[in-house]
């Protein structure tokens, strides 16, 4: 009879519980609940579904490309020019912020869709038994309190404490980062064990690898271990890039400072000159459109694209524009184990027989190597063994395959394994023997088989042999050793020495091993294997160790990272022995300790802090320790990277500066998490990646230092115009028009620009570091002022010779373009010179851009309908050689003071 009263949701420690208080906790029986107390407990508790995060709408994104204050400022001019009469201008300045606005809407593109994909990974159904009879229900219908039946393939639908399990394995990797199926049973545990090793628990998300199970609904939706990671994922707070945070501060600084100088523009211009007020707020309109570089954010976000257009050649997706910027910046990249630093591949790596130690050539799933005995100083010998001869060993590898569920198959020329990953590492040592297993298994059929079970620590099988019957154990060394009383050997059986093979087993865990044993006994004729057929009397075999082994490449990354004064950091749910293991071998800095998810739990925020920078192997790490891991190293000022393939690696991966999820084995959660994918899963991707990353940075503040004299130039000049009290050089219409075709076309050629040569030599860009330096700031005023002299002196000429101020104008805006063109083949080396054929003719780009604009200048000086709305007029052939030659001496002058710099670094070295 059931039990009406709903429980409460306590935090219950369900994995130390026994059956029967789980059950009571949650008042409820082994045969479930009636589908009225199903209806009553769902309007409790809610189905078992993810929260959805709502995303932004598009108008929303829209509007948020205009929350930037030097865009704001453009708008307030063209409403004061608007009603002031002057709708031309009105209309063209609010075009360009459409543009900009337009462009930066494209590129953000659709919104985060990490929760969806968390939440499509909930099983769709569910077996339960309600009312006391089996019946499929919608996972989102599942309760606190049901019955769930689940065999291998299904997708666990909720949390559930295991009531009976037969041969019941979950896969976990995406969950906890284990790299190997997790043997589940339904006793209690310790009340402290981490969350891997809860194996009296099915979690859900996880998936069924083999057996079948009964389970208590404990925690559905959001009290779910999955739903904890959503939760997680919405809590973090996502940061913006240095280059975002450092173009807003910049942005607020020159909005003030134009402000400012637009404000004593007009008021002394009004109080020295008697100007009507009217005037002067369309000059400080005017100066403020000059001075505002409003092409610099559509420049710095298409440079950002073409960033995401080269990484994409080289197998790294970016997902969102600034991560471009933020990579060339990375510190430290928090990388997950299994699958990004490894093959995921289980592979066998020395086997320990009686009196014969071997090594095992080759690694993952392919059948090919060789077999090399170790001597007993523990030198390897160079030549592979005869298998032919060396029947300890093939007795060995064929037990292993025949205490085995798990095959090898081989499809478009790449080899995978259908079953356990351990099993398969010694299907695959056997076949690399020559010792087939369709053939072996034929030749020795199984007649009986006890599964791996947790609580026995082995499996077993029963074969028939041309004399007999035979059986195969294999499973824990320690477990093993206890039922053996003897040992194979060459020279035959001898009796077991336990405490050299305990040493044995401990040399091979401590190079980072999984460590199995196999025994063999002569069996009675029987039908059906039972436990006590084989309590005792085992003959061992041998032991075997076995490797998920580093990917190769990664090794090599792994080195360039170093070299690139980055730091790399392996977060694991392995045991530390394995992590460091495998650290050792990728080249890790700092391998002497690794720190555990326990040790960081008892740890506070700040003494994580102090010793972030020491330890560069954490292991047994669950998300939230990720995630503290993270926070942690950017306390102490690191720009941090998080690889991950799995759910688990979310919350680390959003919070990170840019999270780098595996694009072939990751979860759509890690993926959607992420800034940017690797297409090919692998780490040496995220080199290239980062290479790519300082390139682009290097290109945008190359393309900030040549658009911002521009502005300066057009700004001065009306100031000095004002104050001088003479005619403006420059329109503000005639000012946007610059100031776009400069950005747009000329600056847009730098982001073309190959990298230096030490861009993976140097350290990483202190993100804290000015955009602009002393230097680039010398290098904006010195130009700035270059142009305006040679604006204000060709508008002044011009003037006096002419008498025209159309003519005046158009001078002055093709002097200003001119001279950046030419200041613009100086910006492909900030230091060094480019007086050479290389130098002036080595960038395609440049030269197309500086083409298009000539073609553009030639269509507002000569076009009528152009100098209809710009005010221009046509320049004569006298006109265009003084332009070109003031263009000319504007570049050497700017040689000449790159030159000086070289000196000046020459003789401080």
């Amino acid at each position: 009879m059931e039990n009406p009263q709903i429980p409460v949701k306590p935090s219950r420690k369900w994995h130390c519980a026994s059956i029967d208080q789980a059950l009571a906790w949650q008042a409820t029986t082994a045969d479930g609940l009636s589908t009225a107390e199903a209806l009553v407990r769902i309007e409790r508790y809610g189905p078992n579904r993810l929260q959805q995060a709502q995303g932004r709408p598009w108008y929303r994104r829209l509007l948020d490309q205009l929350n930037n204050i030097l865009i704001l400022i453009l708008l307030v001019a063209a409403i004061a020019s608007f009603l002031l009469g002057h709708v031309i201008d009105a209309a063209a300045i609010v075009g360009v912020v459409a543009v900009i606005a337009l462009i930066g809407f494209i590129q953000e593109g659709k919104a985060e869709q990490a929760l969806d994909s968390i939440r499509n990974m909930l099983s769709p159904q569910a077996n339960v038994i309600r009312d006391g009879k089996r019946t499929t229900i919608p996972a989102e219908a599942l309760v606190p309190g049901d019955i769930v039946l689940v065999e291998s393939g299904d997708r666990i639908p909720a949390d559930v404490r295991l009531i009976e399990a037969r041969r019941f394995r979950t896969d976990e990797a995406a969950l906890t980062g284990e790299s190997v199926p997790v043997e589940k049973q339904s006793h209690p545990v310790g009340a402290d064990v981490d969350l891997a090793e809860r194996s009296s628990m099915a979690f859900a998300s996880t998936i069924v690898v083999q057996g079948n199970a009964r389970g208590l609904v404990v925690e559905t939706g959001r009290y779910t271990e999955i739903g904890k990671i959503s939760e997680l994922l919405r809590g973090v707070e996502k940061i913006k890039t240095p280059l975002l945070q450092q173009l807003d501060r910049a942005g607020r600084v020159l909005a003030i400072f134009i402000l400012g100088a637009a404000a004593i523009t007009a008021l002394l211009g009004t109080l020295l000159h008697d100007q009507p007020a009217a005037d002067m707020f369309m000059a400080a309109v005017g100066l403020a459109v000059a001075a505002i570089p409003e092409g610099l954010p559509a420049i710095v976000t298409i440079g950002l694209a073409l960033g995401v257009q080269s990484m994409a050649k080289r197998n790294a997706i970016i997902r969102r524009l600034p991560a471009v910027e933020t990579l060339g910046s990375i510190s430290t990249i928090f990388s997950d184990k299994t699958g990004t630093l490894t093959r995921n591949e289980m592979t066998a790596q020395a086997i320990w027989l009686g009196d014969e130690q071997f090594l095992i050539e080759g690694i993952g799933f392919s059948p090919e190597g060789s077999f090399y005995r170790v001597s007993a100083s523990g030198e390897q010998e160079t030549e592979s063994v005869d298998m032919n001869r060396s029947y300890s060993l093939s007795d060995f590898l064929r037990a292993g395959v025949l205490c085995n569920d798990t095959e090898l198959h081989q499809q478009a020329g790449q080899y995978q394994i259908y079953g356990d990953p351990t099993e398969g590492a010694l299907v695959v040592a056997g076949e690399k023997a020559g010792i087939k297993t369709s053939e072996v298994r034929l030749q020795f059929p199984r007649v009986d088989a006890i599964p791996f079970e947790s609580d026995f620590k082995y499996m077993a099988t029963l074969h028939a042999e041309a004399d007999g019957q035979r059986v195969i154990v294999k499973g824990a060394p320690d477990r093993l050793i206890e039922m053996c009383d003897s040992v194979a050997t060459k020279q035959g059986t001898v009796a077991i020495d336990r405490n050299e093979w305990e040493n044995r087993i401990h040399e091979l865990s401590s190079r980072g091993l999984r460590v199995l044993a196999i025994a063999d006994k002569p069996a009675a004729a029987i039908d059906e294997l039972d436990h006590h057929h084989i309590e005792g009397g085992l003959r061992l075999l041998g032991i075997i160790g076995l490797l998920d082994p580093p990917r190769e490449e990664a090794i090599e990354a792994v080195k360039r990272c170093q070299q690139a004064g980055i730091r790399p950091v392996m977060i694991t749910g392995d045991h530390a022995s394995t992590a460091l293991a495998i650290a050792k071998q990728l080249g890790f800095a700092q391998t002497q300790k690794a720190l555990t998810g326990r040790e960081i739990e008892a740890m506070s925020d700040q003494a994580l802090e102090n010793i972030i920078l020491e330890i560069d192997v954490f292991a047994r790490a669950s998300p939230e320790h990720k995630l503290r891991l993270v926070k942690a190293m950017q306390a102490r000022g690191g720009v941090c990277s998080m690889t991950g393939d799995g759910v688990n690696d979310g919350p680390a991966l959003k919070r990170a500066d840019v999270g780098v999820a595996m694009g072939v084995q990751g979860t759509e959660a890690a993926k959607d998490a992420s800034e940017m994918v690797l297409a090919d899963d692998n780490f040496a991707t995220i080199v290239s990646a980062i290479e790519e990353g300082r390139k682009v940075y290097d290109n945008i503040r190359k393309t900030i230092t040549f658009i911002l004299p521009t502005n300066g130039a057009q700004g001065l000049a009306i100031m000095l115009a004002v104050l001088s009290g003479s005619v403006l050089p420059v329109t503000p219409l005639q000012a946007l028009w610059v100031n776009m075709v400069v950005a747009i076309t000329l600056g847009l050629a730098l982001a073309f620009e190959t990298g230096e040569k030490d861009l993976m030599a140097r350290q990483p860009r202190d993100p804290k570091a000015p955009l602009l330096d002393l230097f680039l700031l010398w290098r904006v005023i010195f130009v700035s002022v270059l142009l305006l002299v040679g604006v204000f002196g060709m508008f002044s000429w011009i003037l006096n010779q002419e008498g025209s101020e159309a003519l005046a104008r158009a001078g002055a805006v093709n002097m200003l373009v001119t001279g950046s063109a030419a200041y613009l083949i100086n910006s492909r080396f900030l230091i060094n010179s480019t007086l050479s054929f290389a130098g002036i003719f080595g960038s395609r780009p440049v030269w197309i851009a500086i083409m298009m604009v000539m073609l553009l200048q030639m269509a507002f000086t000569y076009l009528p309908f152009m100098q209809l709305i710009f005010g221009s007029e046509g320049l004569s052939i006298m006109h265009w050689l003084a332009i070109i030659l003031s263009s000319g001496m504007i570049y050497l002058l700017i040689e000449a003071e790159k030159m000086g710099w070289r000196i000046l670094e020459a003789k401080q070295k």
